[in-house]
């Protein structure tokens, strides 16, 4: 091995050992990040944890002059909302991790004809924010490649 590949491998080494130091650290704080959103002027609170999920729901005391609809709509508006914002935190306690890890020497730039793994990592697909009954759920439109069409009975039986 040459010189220059074992000071690239050291820094690799020490590179990878802070980013799992650092990764500990902000899943750490992460796991206690929550996001608060009021919505329908003011008349409904809802917090949600660092998973999106809500874990508070408050109402003003005039909610009742919402019909349920309205409710159960900006509930659903107000818990995207929060999740959204949660999200962005987490993002950005990520940041110095994520410049850190690109400021490091890749694998292909050590070794000539190497794959750059981080190209290779699949991008999630982002999760609908309709309900599943909802004309816009993925493989509702008439047109959608997933969809399969409506299940026969006779075939569920079978």
């Amino acid at each position: 091995m040459n010189e220059r590949l074992q000071e690239d491998m050291a820094t690799m080494m020490a590179g990878l050992s802070h980013q799992m130091r650092g990764i500990a650290e902000v899943q750490k704080k992460r796991s206690l990040l929550t996001a608060t959103a009021l919505v329908c002027d003011k008349r409904i609170q809802v917090t949600v944890n660092a998973d999106g999920l809500l874990i508070e729901t408050k109402f003003a005391e005039d909610i009742l002059d919402l019909t349920m609809d309205e409710i159960a709509e900006n509930i659903t508006l107000a818990v995207q909302e929060a999740a959204r914002e949660v999200n962005a935190k987490a993002r950005e306690l990520m940041n110095p991790l994520l410049e850190h890890r690109d400021s490091l020497p890749k694998l292909s730039e050590m070794i000539n004809g190497a794959p750059d793994l981080g190209g290779l990592i699949p991008q999630p697909t982002p999760a609908p924010t309709v309900a599943p009954s909802s004309p816009e759920w993925p493989g509702h439109a008439p047109d959608d490649p997933d969809d399969v069409g409506p299940r026969s009975v006779v075939a569920d039986r079978d």
